[in-house]
């Protein structure tokens, strides 16, 4: 009871203990709140191994407590009620906001599918991570110096272990896509404040830069040529031109509804021909964004978060985000594991080998009895179901349905495109590094 006051009298103050009342806002706070209480109960996550039972016990105690928030965010809507004399009336109740009814229950389901795939691995013998002494010796060379490095039997995994594995990757992966997925909608829900709007330019050419700018407003479009002609090389570089076309969005959305030809916005190109301008545009951010999952956030998103007045939004998008972050590490982590197990079978190979599953959109996880190693390897799919009855999203379910299908086909259309050489994002920046004052001890991967 005294950890849970001093927590929300934190939320209350604004982070500003000396209550002058010079605190952020209430929606800040709580995405503050969950942001660091993720960074001291998970860390870096440098070993595949669960949780000590005491961390457990707070992560799911003190995000219960910040989560707690959403049950009182209702609105109005309308209902019968019957009175004595049979008569009927319509009145209204409330009930929890439906963005927040749906997304709450979805985000602690794969919050759990992440804590138990963590926890499969208690009982894995086959691997294990080379002690402080061995590390010194035989220190890594490639960007994860830093973290232990996984070993294997001389021969390589068993064939079980070696499909349980691949099993709990591609658990972690869909847990992986569908955060994503709910941070990306919350982040556009988000309103775009006003301060961003100020800084823009006003034009797309000055925001892109006349050689990008002729590019996209040719008349022949092709995003596959247009990215081949760009410098992805760096993390850097794919974020600056992520911030360039994000901005001029916006700027042609500003001027497509400008009503004064007078204004600042209006704008002497056609209505018709900046539409077709900001769909090529959304077509290449939908394009990076699948081909470089773990670049940093944008300009855009940091500003979102850091002005958004919502709490109900705050909280999905710092939840989602953190979980997101965690899938990604875990992911890591089990990719380390796989080359290992890859080098241990042919030391000339060093290269990611994937082993396919029947369904991709299924998902096996905690997977501990002896039992289900041996049905696994002898090609049956034991404690697997889609992702879809797993969230508890039924087939009738045509809202749900539907966004899990468009996301699947965005990831194909993304597929048909030509991969670039691939940028290592292991290292991302919270919104909260770029805020003055506010710096947060956790990336987001």
């Amino acid at each position: 009871m005294e950890q849970m006051k001093e927590k929300f009298a934190k939320l209350l103050l604004g982070e500003d203990m000396s209550g002058g009342g010079k605190g952020v806002s209430s929606a800040l706070a709580l995405s503050n709140a969950i942001t660091n209480l993720a960074a001291s109960a998970f860390g870096e996550q440098k070993r595949l191994e669960p949780m000590q039972p005491e961390t457990k016990i707070k992560w799911r105690k003190e995000i219960d407590w910040l989560l707690s928030v959403t049950d009182h965010i209702v609105e109005f809507v309308a209902s019968k009620q019957k009175a004595k004399d049979g008569t009927t009336m319509e009145i209204m109740i409330t009930k929890q906001r439906t963005d927040l009814q749906m997304n709450i229950p979805a985000l602690r389901k794969l919050d759990t599918m992440l804590l138990d795939c963590l926890d499969s691995f208690e009982d894995q013998s086959e691997i294990s991570y080379t002690s402080q002494d061995e590390e010194g010796k035989n220190s890594r060379k490639d960007d994860k110096w830093w973290i232990p490095t996984p070993k294997v039997p001389p021969n390589g995994l068993s064939d079980a272990t070696r499909k349980w594995l691949q099993f709990q990757k591609d658990s972690v992966n869909q847990v992986h896509k569908a955060a994503l997925a709910i941070n990306a909608q919350i982040l556009t829900e988000m309103e775009v404040p006003e301060n961003y709007i100020e800084n823009l330019p006003k034009n797309g050419r000055a925001s892109l830069g006349d050689s990008i700018y002729r590019s996209i407003t040719d008349e022949y479009f092709d995003p596959d040529y247009f990215l081949s002609t760009m410098d992805l090389s760096s993390e850097h570089k794919i974020l600056d031109l992520k911030n360039r076309i994000e901005a001029s969005v916006i700027i042609w959305r500003r001027k497509m509804n400008a009503k004064d030809a007078k204004s600042a916005w209006s704008s002497a190109v056609s209505m018709e021909k900046r539409e077709i301008f900001e769909e090529r545009a959304e077509t290449i951010l939908l394009i990076l964004k699948h081909r470089f999952p773990g670049i940093p956030q944008s300009s855009l998103d940091i500003s979102k978060i850091q002005y958004n007045r919502d709490i109900g939004h705050a909280i999905l998008e710092s939840y989602s985000r953190i979980i997101e972050s965690r899938a990604f590490t875990v992911m890591s982590r089990i990719e380390d594991v796989i080359q290992a197990d890859n080098l241990a079978q042919d030391p000339s190979n060093g290269e990611v080998k994937r082993y396919p599953i029947e369904d991709p959109l299924k998902v096996s996880y905690g997977m501990n009895d002896k039992e289900d190693v041996e049905k696994l390897s002898s090609g049956d799919t034991p404690n697997s179901m889609t992702l879809l009855d797993f969230m508890g999203w039924e087939e009738g379910d045509d809202d749900a349905e539907k966004d899990m299908k468009e996301d699947q086909s965005k990831e194909s259309d993304a597929k048909l495109v030509s991969k670039p050489p691939n940028v290592v994002t292991n290292n991302r920046v919270s919104y909260l590094d770029n805020l003055a004052g506010l710096r947060s001890p956790t990336a987001r991967h």
